[in-house]
């Protein structure tokens, strides 16, 4: 009789403990359980450290609370302006109700997924190209409203999303890079004008200063000679002044007057008044002389005959 409570008390003990076990429970710090008694929704939500359950009737589920980082794949669109981007974007959601995530929805990450690649695709539709190269803070709040929305009803929290990579064709890519490189040559000769003038107006200046003191544009050539100079090379600079060119212009243009000058001279003209009759009676009568022509030019000059041997 002993032995039987005995072994009835030992095989209770063991029931217990197989009951305990099957209804202890650990929830970590980042879940939640969620308890369904027979299929309802127990109202009191598990926090984290142990708990209990009935075993058989309760079913607990965790929820995990941390947030989540879901890629978007890469959506391929047309935007505003008519040019086929490809886009992939980051969403960072979690979970603010864990009875609602399972409830409300089968699967709440698949919904968020599904979700962000339509709203991206809406985005790109929507935008140009300009601004999903420049704007993107806008359009990444944008992308947060429109999944946000939604998402509220799921017990989900989307916290931000971000756009990653903006793919664009290979031809897209060559026309960009040529209008930046006429946008830059273009600055480069605003800047080259801009010292141009800068420079010719302290030309100017400099000008105008020499102007006044003359023995400084000599100081300037000697300096320039000295520069040159120190170079060590074969070069021999010699400057002539603009003056002495003006010079020798204007004698080559005097040579030829002062030759038809002295040409009339020696032709002679007659004299005239009675005084002068008995003088050309008396003088023997000498033949004149014709008066010195003018050099012909080379154009002037006739060409000289050529014997031809045959």
């Amino acid at each position: 009789m002993v032995d039987a409570l005995v072994t009835l008390i030992v095989v209770l003990a063991c029931l217990g403990a197989l009951g305990v076990l099957a209804a202890a429970r650990v929830v970590k710090q980042y879940e939640r359980g969620v308890v369904f008694r027979l299929g309802r929704l127990r109202s009191d939500i598990r926090g984290p450290g142990f708990t209990m359950i009935t075993p058989v009737v309760d079913r607990l589920q965790k929820v995990n609370m941390q947030i989540v980082t879901m890629p978007v794949p890469a959506q391929e669109g047309i935007t505003r302006d008519n040019v086929t981007v490809r886009v992939d974007a980051v969403v960072y959601f979690k979970v603010v109700d864990p009875a609602e995530a399972l409830i409300a929805v089968e699967d709440y990450r698949f919904a968020v997924s599904q979700m962000a690649q339509t709203s991206l695709r809406s985005i790109i539709g929507k935008s140009d190209l300009d601004d999903l190269l420049s704007n993107r803070e806008k359009l990444n709040q944008g992308l947060e409203l429109m999944i946000d929305s939604p998402a509220v009803g799921w017990g989900v929290h989307i916290d931000r999303v971000e756009i990653k990579d903006v793919s664009l064709p290979e031809t897209m890519k060559r026309s960009m890079a040529r209008q930046a490189e006429a946008d830059r040559e273009r600055r480069a000769r605003v800047i080259n004008a801009d010292a141009e003038l800068q420079a010719s107006k302290k030309l100017a200046e400099a000008a105008s200063q020499m102007a006044d003191t003359p023995s400084a544009l000599q100081l300037r050539l000697l300096q320039t000679v000295m520069a040159v100079a120190a170079e060590k090379n074969s070069t021999l600079v010699l400057p002539i002044p603009v003056e002495l060119l003006r010079f020798l212009e204007r004698g080559a243009q005097e040579i030829p007057a002062a030759l038809r000058a002295e040409g009339e001279a020696e032709g002679g003209a007659p004299a005239a008044g009675p005084a002068a009759a008995p003088e050309r009676e008396a003088a023997p009568a000498q033949p004149a002389q014709p008066a010195r022509q003018a050099m012909p030019t080379l154009t002037e000059r006739e060409p000289e005959p050529h014997a031809v041997d045959r």
